[in-house]
């Protein structure tokens, strides 16, 4: 079979692993292993039962490839496995274990923390600037953690898996609107969470 090429897309790789290029499966694990762990943790809050659950979704992938349609788009249907996952578990957690803001993203030596990745700081020009970028993030990151679970959840896959409307409404089993609903109360209640920071609150707008 013919080399993989880099720029081939999500759906073009898993039709190939659907015919046996087992590189065309790894390319996809490098492209979409951050996002994935990123999306999980930020549902789950527990750094290794969420490496366990990221592992278990492309585990998903691999059991379930005959079942992909190459019409459908690789993304939504990865982040709905993710996403069945996710509840799965916060169905059997009797306890939550919330990460510091420190806390990296991943095992990886450049993982970033979570507040880095839920919001990139601008660069300012002196530590004051700095300082307050850096409680901008962290109120931001705790705000997103304090949403009720079906508000956090359209707002991370629309923030972290990038996903449509359209798509979230397929992940989650709910109409398109409900989706857009839940995006909006959630802006909603972030942007109140950050009033303090006028300039980031009106960037949610």
């Amino acid at each position: 079979m013919a080399a993989v090429p880099g720029d081939a897309s999500d759906e073009t790789l898993m039709v190939r692993y659907q015919r046996g290029d087992r590189d065309a499966f790894t390319l996809l694990v490098r492209r979409h292993h951050r996002p994935i762990y990123n999306f999980v943790l930020r549902q789950l809050r527990h750094p290794t039962l969420t490496e366990e659950v990221t592992q278990d979704v492309f585990l998903r992938v691999v059991q379930s490839a005959s079942e992909y349609k190459h019409e459908a788009r690789f993304c939504t249907w990865m982040y709905a496995i993710a996403r069945n996952l996710c509840v799965d578990q916060l169905r059997k957690a009797q306890h939550r274990r919330h990460p510091s803001l420190d806390q990296p993203l991943g095992p990886a030596d450049d993982a970033r923390a979570l507040g880095e990745v839920v919001s990139e700081a601008k660069p300012h020009g002196n530590t004051e600037q700095s300082a307050a970028s850096s409680q901008m993030r962290a109120m931001l990151v705790q705000a997103v953690e304090t949403l009720p679970d079906d508000q956090r959840e359209v707002y991370l896959l629309r923030e972290v898996a990038n996903l449509s409307f359209k798509e979230i409404a397929e992940v989650t089993g709910v109409a398109e609107n409900t989706a857009k609903s839940r995006m909006r109360y959630a802006l909603e209640r972030l942007r109140a969470a950050l009033s303090d920071f006028e300039e980031y609150a009106r960037a949610l707008r």
